[in-house]
């Protein structure tokens, strides 16, 4: 119990190595290593979520000593690199520019506005509501994607075909970790403060 959030994490840095590694296009092993620090970036986010979101045991104890802990870091900075090249894989995508007019629309007067909705939604929520932080990080995000929608409705395609891949992705990827430790879920995630709902094992909130 006490390494398999440290496990799990570190089978899916050995899936990103592999795939790494078989990348013949050193674009490609650029964008998914960029990609990767960026979303590893969402690991410093845990202090939010432990312990009214879940407590795993982690390496050193540091979840709940400190709310911070390794293996959020190497997950987020696995799956990142992964959906993005999973993405270019199967649409094999190609980005165009956005045109001068289409640049110019009004719009786009909103850009700074839709980077900073949701951590400020986010934020708010925090500080006046009593929601699970993880309830509160799911409207701050859903707002925020809707922000960009409008702004760049041009994006509405990737936004959504990105949403099912990572989804489909994460969905797979968590069925392992009930297979190789059932009753993690229910030992580890604070079900009692969110929904409660299991979709095969997986609590809703992790799909959302």
């Amino acid at each position: 119990m006490q390494y398999i959030w440290l496990i799990w994490s570190l089978i899916l840095i050995a899936i990103w190595l592999i795939i790494y590694i078989s990348l013949g296009s050193g674009k490609e092993k650029k964008e998914m290593f960029v990609v990767s620090l960026w979303t590893s970036l969402l690991g410093l986010t845990e202090p939010l979520f432990v312990p009214e979101y879940w407590s795993p045991p982690s390496l050193f104890d540091l979840a709940m000593r400190t709310g911070f802990d390794i293996e959020s870091l190497i997950f987020s900075f696995g799956i990142g690199g992964i959906a993005v090249i999973l993405y270019g894989r199967i649409f094999r995508r190609q980005d165009v520019s956005m045109s001068a007019k289409e640049h110019h629309l009004p719009r786009h007067k909103f850009h700074i506005w839709m980077l900073l909705s949701a951590p400020a939604i986010l934020i708010a929520l925090l500080l006046t509501t009593d929601l699970n932080p993880l309830h509160s990080s799911i409207i701050a995000m859903i707002v925020g994607g809707l922000a960009t929608w409008y702004c760049r409705p041009d994006l509405k395609k990737k936004m959504i075909v990105s949403a099912f891949i990572f989804l489909g992705l994460y969905f797979l990827y968590f069925l392992t970790l009930i297979a190789i430790s059932p009753g993690y879920v229910e030992q580890v995630w604070n079900l009692e403060a969110i929904s409660g709902i299991l979709i095969m094992g997986i609590p809703l909130e992790e799909l959302l």
